[in-house]
């Protein structure tokens, strides 16, 4: 063997020591990152609550979808009853996202189809104007009132799959307490993106599915908790990093309401970018 030469066996030792050290860096970097998190909103039921789920979350659209089925029923002055069987049955048919397709030609939140007489396919994308539909021929239903969920949906969709509504009666009654103002705090969104424009103006979303453009100031306990509500579910839409009602907050940096003052009944939103 020559003066200074490397025995051949010790190339691939060192290679192999490089690898397992490019190795553990991969690993701790990873590790230490984390993968990114998910945007969430969640809605929880009022303590001692049977008959409902105790927690549900799904994604921002979904609950931006909820708030506007929730409102609509609201600003048509549909039962509370019928609220939940309008959240039911959109879980059941589109898990609460407005579907541009589906079977056959249904369309939307409901996967109401045109064939069928519900209206053009741009009518039933809108979904304030899906929404007025289902529970406008809910309402005109005889005896949907004491029906159960099952029954009720079916008489208006006319499902291949009837009995799967009532699976998800547990959980669209928890989403109606809170979008009926009936559980303080209730839902919260965290880890939400707040980088894009708004989609609406508040007063202009507002006035369409509330039926009223003017929303802060001094409010009754449930319908102040209703509005809140709607609003942090619709924050992503509308660029809301910030809402307070009876003097708690939700932030988006924070993800949770927190008592920020006396209670007041007064509601206050902020959006990303303004004083």
């Amino acid at each position: 063997m020559r003066a200074g030469r490397q025995p051949r066996w010790v190339l691939p030792a060192a290679l192999a020591v490089v690898v397992v050290l490019a190795l553990v860096v991969l690993v701790v970097v990873v590790t230490g990152t984390g993968p990114a998190a998910r945007p969430t909103c969640t809605v929880t039921a009022p303590a001692n609550s049977p008959g409902l789920r105790s927690s549900w979350s799904g994604s921002p659209e979904q609950m931006d979808n909820a708030a506007t089925i929730a409102a609509v029923g609201r600003k048509l002055g549909a039962p509370d009853r019928a609220i939940t069987i309008a959240l039911a049955t959109a879980i059941q048919e589109s898990t609460l996202a407005n579907l541009p397709g589906g079977d056959r030609d249904s369309v939307g939140l409901f996967q109401q189809r045109p064939s069928q007489g519900w209206g053009t396919v741009s009518e039933l994308l809108d979904t304030v104007t899906s929404s007025t539909k289902f529970y406008e021929a809910l309402l005109a239903t005889p005896g949907w009132a004491d029906m159960d969920v099952t029954e009720a949906a079916q008489r208006v969709q006319r499902s291949g799959f009837p009995e799967a509504y009532a699976d998800h009666e547990p959980e669209a009654r928890t989403l109606a307490v809170n979008f009926l103002g009936q559980n303080p705090g209730g839902l919260t969104c965290t880890d939400l993106d707040l980088s894009a424009p708004p989609k609406d103006t508040v007063a202009g979303l507002a006035r369409a599915e509330l039926g009223n453009a003017r929303l802060s100031g001094p409010q009754n306990a449930e319908n102040g908790w209703a509005i809140a509500s709607w609003l942090v579910a619709h924050s992503t839409r509308l660029a809301l990093d910030r809402v307070t009602y009876d003097g708690r907050t939700w932030t988006a940096a924070s993800g949770t309401w927190q008592q920020t003052g006396a209670a007041d009944g007064i509601l206050a939103l902020h959006r990303v970018g303004e004083p």
